[in-house]
């Protein structure tokens, strides 16, 4: 010990869920999946790359829809939205009244199809993952993780990473989502190069 006072800290109790305490922040992504006839579409935060090849995972409850149709079609795409589209992202959380009919929004909502999987994307995002499930981690309480693997990629070219442009510049002229849990988002258009060590290595 260094003999430094412990800071003043509000010790929070874990009998129950902490994270409606404070704000965190993570990427708003929109989840694609095929129900028989129809596509349908679901905003989903807890979602990220998994380790540094071509893995995608996201949380979800065996009690959604867009759980039982991955496992059903084995498949699923993913759009990250733009910040001028969090409406619309917010709009494919709709409730349904009946579980047997499509979600009343998306069918007047602009998407396009994937190329190598039955599915569709939320049109003008930024970033679009075509995803065949890879495998599904149940037991975390009442939750559970999707692994895909990521079998098609497509990016616009306005938001595409180059050694020809600045990177500040690309993020600043093609701001990103941010959604800032419990219940905020964010635009994020203000960077800078994260000082990492001398010859640091993933």
């Amino acid at each position: 010990m260094d003999g430094t006072d412990s800071p003043d800290l509000v010790t929070l109790d874990t009998g129950r869920p902490i994270w409606d305490r404070f704000f965190t922040v993570a990427p708003l992504v929109v989840v694609g999946t095929r129900e028989e006839d129809r596509y349908n579409l679901a905003p989903k935060h807890m979602a990220f790359p998994l380790g540094w090849d071509n893995y995608f995972a996201f949380v979800c409850t065996p009690r959604h829809e867009t759980y039982r149709s991955v496992l059903t079609t084995g498949e699923f795409t993913v759009t990250y939205p733009r910040p001028t589209q969090v409406v619309l992202a917010s709009l494919t959380a709709e409730p349904r009244e009946d579980l047997d009919e499509p979600k009343p929004m998306l069918s007047v909502m602009p998407t396009f199809p994937a190329t190598e999987i039955d599915g569709v994307f939320l049109q003008d995002g930024y970033l679009f993952l075509e995803c065949r499930l890879d495998r599904v981690l149940d037991g975390f309480s009442l939750n559970s993780l999707i692994v895909g693997r990521v079998i098609a990629a497509h990016v616009q070219p306005d938001a595409l990473r180059s050694d020809e442009r600045d990177e500040q510049d690309l993020i600043y002229e093609s701001p990103l989502l941010a959604y800032l849990s419990p219940g905020r988002y964010a635009t994020v258009r203000e960077s800078f190069a994260f000082p990492f060590p001398a010859d640091f290595k993933r």
